[in-house]
């Protein structure tokens, strides 16, 4: 299956909480899009990976991708380095995905900052012919994305391009809310995290609003991207 988009996370929820409404906009006009997980999040104070692998499915369903995989790299010690890149590598070359959108390049946690250099690097890797790989025991085409674009996550970033999401905040909440016990619930006995408080929960929604207020919309949410972003026509900005 060709992807139209392949949104990748280091860890299960980071895509939903950060990119998923521009996700639902693309499913909703027909985008083949799929989310690649490079850990199972085992690490996380809340839940556990069994868990987290039945919440993530959960929010699959809800934001009606066509695949979700996930690596199973080691939650905080992955690394940047040959081993990983080639399995991201694989994936790019079996999807075809004409967008990769990946983690913050800078932000509280370090597999975001990591995860998104990672992923950088392999999308450039991946349209190199001499790096051969195999996938089910056929060997792959060399295979590079059009376009990177990092989501912004946890720290305020400013973004560089603005995506209209307006009339899916409610898709990307329930989403987000699908991941039960990583977020805000009065009745969990489980320990307070930074991402566990109702504060947080409604930062998704204040920080979406505040997006599309500033381009004149009701919701938005915001990318960095790694080379200069280009319209057709000075008409096309909204």
């Amino acid at each position: 299956m060709k992807l139209d988009i392949l949104a990748i996370g280091a860890h299960p929820d980071d895509v939903e909480l950060s990119c998923s409404g521009t996700i639902a906009k693309e499913v909703a006009r027909g985008k083949k899009v799929g989310v690649l997980d490079l850990t199972r999040g085992e690490l996380g104070t809340r839940g556990s990976a069994e868990i987290r692998d039945k919440e993530a499915a959960d929010a699959a369903k809800i934001l009606g991708l066509s695949i979700r995989e996930n690596l199973a790299f080691k939650d905080g010690f992955f690394q940047n380095d040959e081993k990983h890149q080639m399995e991201i590598i694989k994936i790019l070359r079996k999807y075809k995905p004409e967008i990769v959108f990946c983690n913050a390049i800078d932000d509280r946690h370090i597999d975001h900052g990591k995860g998104s250099k990672l992923v950088s690097d392999a999308c450039f890797l991946s349209g190199l012919i001499r790096i051969e790989t195999e996938y089910d025991g056929e060997a792959q085409e060399a295979w590079r994305p059009k376009h990177v674009y990092h989501y912004i996550q946890w720290k305020n970033l400013q973004p560089d391009i603005v995506v209209d999401i307006s009339g899916y905040i409610d898709v990307k909440m329930n989403a987000v809310k699908a991941y039960r016990t990583q977020f805000y619930d009065e009745s969990s006995k489980e320990p307070v995290t930074p991402i566990s408080s109702n504060n947080f929960l409604d930062s998704i929604n204040y920080r979406a609003r505040d997006l599309g207020r500033l381009i004149g919309k009701d919701h938005a949410e915001g990318f960095n991207v790694e080379r200069y972003a280009a319209v057709d026509s000075i008409f096309d900005l909204i």
